[in-house]
């Protein structure tokens, strides 16, 4: 198992609510804050202990990485909590995200289809296994250049598998800059945190039928 890293998340000053109604509730969660609580008293921070501050009901849908900020939606009731999960089980929630890269893409656009599995004895890696890894497909496009020598990507997962995005871009030879996990000394170095943000959210919501779509702007362009 990887040394663990000492946990300092973002100072809390208030929430940044996307989206609220009485059964959900989506925000922006900063890039450093863990989803839910980790193991330890020191890990207890995170974005739904200080959603519940002030929303007590708030119950766990989904997760993003530590490092990763953007869209994160909660439920406000159980039988929202369980009619969620099943949109994401079916694969049914539309998820964008968008990263910087090392190195320039030579296609354009494609899919990434490497099946994933923990890296038991490196926990929390994940790594490629093509004898036991669950399947995990990532499409991305190519957005642009940048200075020659790095590339903005939009990512959209069609699996939903632990460090899929950061294992896969790694995979093609292009890390997400700022990973500690997946990238090189030079990724690593060229940002303070991992260049990665959920800008968009799609779905319909499983009570009300209603199309719901949930924007935050990445903040590292």
């Amino acid at each position: 198992m990887l040394q663990p890293v000492d946990y300092t998340p973002p100072v809390h000053t208030k929430l940044d609510i996307l989206y609220q109604d009485n059964n959900l509730i989506a925000l922006n969660k900063p890039a450093g804050l863990l989803s839910v609580p980790g193991r330890g008293e020191d890990k207890q921070d995170c974005m739904l202990s200080r959603l519940q501050i002030e929303f007590p009901e708030a119950l766990v849908i989904h997760r993003l990485d530590m490092p990763t900020s953007g869209i994160i939606v909660f439920a406000r009731n159980k039988n929202t909590q369980k009619l969620m999960g099943k949109l994401f089980e079916n694969k049914l929630i539309s998820k964008e995200y968008f990263a910087k890269v090392h190195g320039v893409l030579k296609e354009t656009s494609g899919i990434i289809n490497q099946p994933l599995i923990t890296d038991w004895i490196n926990r929390p890696r994940q790594k490629i296994d093509y004898k036991q890894g669950k399947p995990s497909q990532t499409r991305y496009t190519l957005l642009s250049i940048i200075e020659g020598k790095n590339s903005l990507v939009k990512l959209q997962p069609i699996t939903g598998r632990s460090h899929q995005l950061r294992v896969h871009m790694s995979s093609l030879g292009h890390a997400i800059l700022g990973d500690e996990l997946y990238g090189t000394y030079q990724t690593r170095n060229e940002s303070s945190r991992l260049l990665l943000h959920a800008e968009n959210v799609s779905f319909i919501d499983p009570l009300t039928k209603k199309n719901i779509n949930i924007h935050c702007p990445v903040d590292f362009l």
